[in-house]
């Protein structure tokens, strides 16, 4: 039992890592883009609305007849589970830069530009990690579905346990994920405490 549960083990956090990095790569800069123009923010945040509304187990059945079974389509659902919290997060991040920073920052000199990476990002940088831990939280919680479609990841326990009416495996998996995704959330919430903006530099 102990190889097979740290190779699910494995495999739930490779993929729950996969999803979030791409999550963070493709929300921020989509988020930082649409910031500041209000066509750009208003489709980017309808956007983020929707995957928030649209459940994973659909993501996934929408994509089985083009990607198939296994890892290709749960990171796909994954990351757009991910997607909604950083890209919200991020975009209200750099909007709400105080107005005494930003004038101080044009007082000095500065380009909208040079605003924006050293004044709006630094300010911004607690709100947009709040939208990474929640994501990330959202993630590993979400990554049992995999197990649906030949994916893996702890979400087998469950499944095999379920279908044999096991219900010692059905708790190790459920377990398993729960003390993974409180055991993040923890040490993330460790993290964000020290996260603070950095102001002009």
């Amino acid at each position: 039992m102990t190889p097979t549960f740290f190779a699910h083990l494995g495999t739930h956090i490779g993929l729950s890592l996969a999803a979030i990095v791409a999550a963070v790569a493709i929300g921020v800069p989509v988020a930082g883009f649409a910031a500041g123009r209000p066509l750009a923010r208003a489709l980017t945040l309808f956007g983020a609305g929707a995957l928030r509304v649209v459940p994973s187990i659909a993501v996934l059945t929408l994509t089985l007849p083009y990607l198939g079974l296994g890892f290709r389509p749960a990171l796909l659902a994954l990351i757009a589970l991910g997607l909604p919290p950083i890209v919200i997060n991020t975009e209200l991040g750099l909007r709400a830069a105080a107005p005494a920073a930003l004038d101080a920052a044009r007082g000095m000199g500065m380009t909208a530009r040079e605003i924006r990476r050293r004044v709006e990002w630094p300010l911004a940088v607690p709100l947009v990690f709040a939208g990474f831990r929640t994501a990330s939280i959202e993630v590993i919680a979400s990554a049992t579905l995999a197990a649906f479609i030949g994916g893996g990841g702890l979400g087998d326990f469950i499944v095999d346990g379920l279908a044999t009416d096991d219900l010692g495996e059905l708790f190790l998996g459920a377990c398993s994920v729960a003390v993974l995704a409180l055991a993040v959330d923890a040490a993330l919430g460790r993290l964000g405490h020290r996260i603070r903006p950095r102001g002009l530099v």
